[in-house]
């Protein structure tokens, strides 16, 4: 075996377990095992995850902040109008470096897969070659899956349509859309039918901006999940952001999440974003913004976690950090319930893997050696300390290693080390008493 990764705990709850890995992909997944690695690595009962995904998010636009300027209100509608600034001064090799940047700061922690949305909306069509140029540099590290989205309306923009078959033709890999920025309801839902028609056509996947709005009558997802059922696209379709949602009324959406669930459509929530941009007209109570992310688990609908932006005219935080994503997901969502918390882990692992059809991932036996060891023993506890990343795996290979997660203090009279960690060791040392 090329590597051995002893004494791990693994997300299902499994303790004590051996992972072998042979020529890139896992080998064996069990207790003690009697294989030898040419490399063994010893867990320490630390959590061995497959790697984050992110299922949601804009790199044309990431590490932008600053250009032209400063969002000042913090707001959606003055993001947008930047990014129009932005659009005319942006050059290819300006996109690809931080595009680049982003990506090693994703693979540091443990990112391995993105699906992101590039503006198809500039006739260059300048972002979307940078980011094939991306998505070919960065293919031996990391999964960089681009969808072409029509950020001006694909009906409102004169060209939006053309450029977004451009787009394809040149390689992208799914049919974008944004119904909500049409110019009328009536537009949004024709916007909604020309692009599953055309990604019928083409045998692609689908992933609309969808509703992302306070407005409860923004009910595009309802006509996405027509068309998916109508042209048999069912789980190819992803909704993303569905924040109007939040604000619908109840009996409608005793109706609306059935419907969903019959399409087989994905739901995406972006809770950094979600949270920060809706509600912005609301004095007191104000509304969270982001989707029903429970209930529509509850009813049996695939949901994900995205960071959506990362220092772009849209949002001046963020690092790449999924389990930053889940922490404020599960607050915002109001999922403590320990079934709830790891299915929150679950929306920046398994989930947008499911919804980006990514293959051999998982830690089964055949499945790609990817795997991310984090500074905690579970989920749970990986959310809770935003858990360092240990170490990160492509393929079996080690591409980022960092010490646990360590303070060291020099107080008179007190230890000089504090482990995040130590309520987890100390029930672990209460077993085994």
């Amino acid at each position: 075996m090329d590597l051995v990764i002893r004494n791990a705990s693994l997300p299902d709850g499994r303790q004590g377990i051996d992972i072998a890995i042979d020529r890139g992909r896992i080998a064996d997944v069990a207790p003690a095992l009697q294989a030898k690695g040419a490399r063994e690595i010893d867990a320490e009962g630390d959590l061995v995850a497959p790697p984050f995904v992110d299922a949601h998010f804009h790199m044309d636009a990431t590490l932008s902040y600053g250009l032209p300027r400063v969002n000042q209100s913090g707001t959606l509608l003055e993001g947008i109008a930047m990014w129009g600034e932005l659009k005319p001064q942006l050059t290819q090799d300006a996109l690809v470096e931080r595009a680049l940047q982003y990506c090693d700061w994703a693979v540091a922690r443990g990112l391995l897969a993105i699906r992101s949305h590039v503006d198809v909306c500039d006739d260059r069509l300048l972002a979307v070659e940078a980011l094939l140029d991306v998505k070919r540099r960065v293919a031996p590290y990391l999964d960089l899956q681009l969808v072409a989205f029509p950020q001006d309306g694909v009906l409102r923009s004169p060209s939006a349509l053309a450029n977004l078959k451009r787009a394809i033709a040149m390689g992208v890999d799914v049919v974008g859309g944004i119904p909500h920025f049409e110019r009328t309801m009536a537009d949004g839902a024709e916007s909604v039918r020309v692009l599953c028609e055309f990604a019928a056509e083409k045998g692609l996947r689908v992933d609309m901006h969808c509703d992302e709005s306070d407005d409860p009558l923004s009910r595009h997802i309802e006509t996405l999940a027509y068309h998916t059922q109508r042209l048999g696209l069912q789980g190819r379709v992803a909704g993303s952001h569905l924040t109007s949602m939040h604000s619908m009324d109840n009996y409608y959406v005793s109706k609306l999440l059935p419907l969903i669930r019959e399409a087989g459509v994905a739901a995406i929530a972006n809770p950094l974003i979600n949270i920060t941009l809706q509600g912005r007209h609301d004095t007191y109570p104000k509304r969270r913004g982001m989707t029903r992310v429970p209930e529509m688990l509850a009813h049996g609908i695939d949901v994900a976690f995205g960071h959506d932006c990362v220092m772009d005219p849209w949002y001046s935080l963020g690092s790449g950090d999924m389990l930053e994503v889940a922490h404020m997901g599960l607050h915002v969502a109001q999922m403590t319930g320990q079934d709830a918390m790891h299915a929150c882990f679950q929306a920046v692992t398994e989930t947008p893997a499911k919804i980006l059809g990514l293959e051999g991932y998982g830690l089964q036996p055949g499945c790609h050696a990817d795997l991310v060891l984090l500074d905690a023993g579970d989920p749970v506890e990986a959310i809770r300390l935003r858990a360092a990343r240990k170490l990160v795996l492509r393929r079996g290979q080690v591409l980022a290693e960092a010490p646990p997660a360590l303070a060291r203090l020099a107080l008179p009279g007190r230890p000089q080390e504090v482990d995040f960690r130590l309520a987890r060791r100390a029930g672990l040392a209460r077993e085994n008493a």
